[in-house]
């Protein structure tokens, strides 16, 4: 069985080559493997937007939600500005992008499958009722003027920072209840 542990001979074998590497370098050139690009992970990829790049005037309200970086900004009227980690749609084909508004929020809201989820998932019950665990809507939901869409909360907390969504735009639930809270009906909305 290999030991882990290295000997003190091999540890200071390892420092001297290392060593005539730096009074070489170009023998060290020619035997260093190229650094890779650095992976961009979920944190280190929120991309900020500022909202006048998107909106001439705040209103009641601006929430940009960007599904690349996977990143809702939400402003108040008064300018204030607060960032969400989200989960996102799965693919391109569930994903909506464009301009639209809240038209309805809702504490504890029911859930049922839109058609193409039923085509997809027949398995899939007929609705859900608000306040099951299982309810994907989680405990509150801003209703888009686009028909199924929605910026909700999710139950399941694996999903932020992913794409795992069939459409929608999911917050941990104690992040949309905040949201739910400062976001008036008619903020708003863009989807990147």
């Amino acid at each position: 069985m290999a030991s882990n542990r290295w000997s003190r001979r091999e540890v200071l074998g390892t420092m001297v080559g290392a060593a005539s590497g730096l009074a070489a370098p170009s023998v060290m050139a020619q035997t260093v493997a190229p650094v890779p690009e650095p992976v961009r992970r979920n944190v280190s990829s929120f991309r900020t937007h500022d909202w006048q790049d998107h909106f001439d005037r705040l209103g009641r309200g601006i929430i940009i939600s960007d599904t690349n970086t996977k990143v809702l900004q939400h402003w108040t009227a008064d300018g204030e500005m607060r960032i969400y980690p989200t989960s996102v749609p799965m693919s391109e084909e569930l994903t909506k992008r464009g301009y639209t508004e809240v038209v309805e929020k809702r504490k504890n809201p029911s859930w049922a499958p839109t058609p193409s989820m039923r085509e997809r998932n027949p398995e899939w019950p007929v609705r859900i009722p608000g306040g099951d665990p299982i309810n994907p809507l989680g405990s509150r939901a801003l209703y888009l003027s686009w028909q199924y869409y929605r910026i909700h909360g999710t139950q399941d907390t694996r999903k932020i920072g992913r794409r795992s969504s069939n459409g929608c735009i999911g917050l941990f639930n104690e992040q949309i209840e905040e949201v739910y809270d400062r976001v008036p009906i008619g903020t708003q909305v863009k989807l990147l």
